[in-house]
């Protein structure tokens, strides 16, 4: 698998609703944030519509949400303006994020499962200029199973976070929701096109060090 290119994900919004967009947050990412994972300033990066930048600025935390796609940014901006929340986004590339520093937490909702491995080891890299000493990355990817979408191992996500500057705290079992989006997944799935299914994912936390 090679890294798609960001246009891809900009055509995704454009072109309509892509099956990583639910209307809602991540119930792992929910949970995260009651278990108390999500600390200090927050960086909510590949934030997509930011259904997670608004659920965490609605609940008290410095958090903005940066994405590579400006129609994905406008869709967040909207949403968190009916929703009258005050939350930031902003525009940025993952795996060169300049002018991102002093993050606490970045919270990675389905973005590091799209790099090859070749981006996987330069997005950890990357971070390391993001996250101060002591702060952490909370990561959730797809794990390999009946997913439609790209998928990610559990010794891809060690491998990544043994790096230089980082440490895995804990990576456990987790699921990622997505919308089935046509025939051939709603028949191997057993849910009709357009519902919501929860996805075999990893729930990951490295500290940097």
């Amino acid at each position: 698998m090679s890294t798609p290119a960001p246009s891809r994900f900009q055509d995704a919004y454009v072109a309509g609703e892509p099956p990583w967009v639910i209307g809602e947050p991540q119930p792992a990412v929910v949970a995260a944030e009651a278990e108390g994972l999500l600390r200090g300033r927050v960086l909510d990066l590949g934030c997509g519509t930011g259904e997670h930048t608004v659920l965490l600025a609605a609940r008290g935390h410095d958090v903005v949400g940066a994405d590579s796609a400006p129609a994905a940014l406008d869709r967040g901006r909207a949403i968190a303006a009916a929703r009258g929340v005050g939350a930031s986004f902003v525009e940025a590339d993952a795996l060169d994020p300049t002018g991102l520093r002093g993050f606490d937490t970045v919270l990675d909702s389905a973005l590091f499962h799209i790099f090859d491995a070749d981006d996987q080891a330069r997005y950890a890299d990357a971070l390391r200029d993001v996250v101060v000493d002591g702060g952490r990355i909370v990561l959730l990817g797809l794990a390999p199973g009946p997913a439609f979408g790209p998928e990610v191992t559990d010794d891809a996500i060690r491998t990544a976070f043994s790096r230089p500057g980082w440490a895995v705290e804990q990576l456990r079992e987790s699921t990622y929701r997505g919308r089935v989006p046509d025939q051939a997944q709603a028949d191997l799935l057993g849910v009709p096109v357009g519902g919501h299914v929860d996805l075999p994912a990893w729930l990951a936390v490295a500290r940097r060090s």
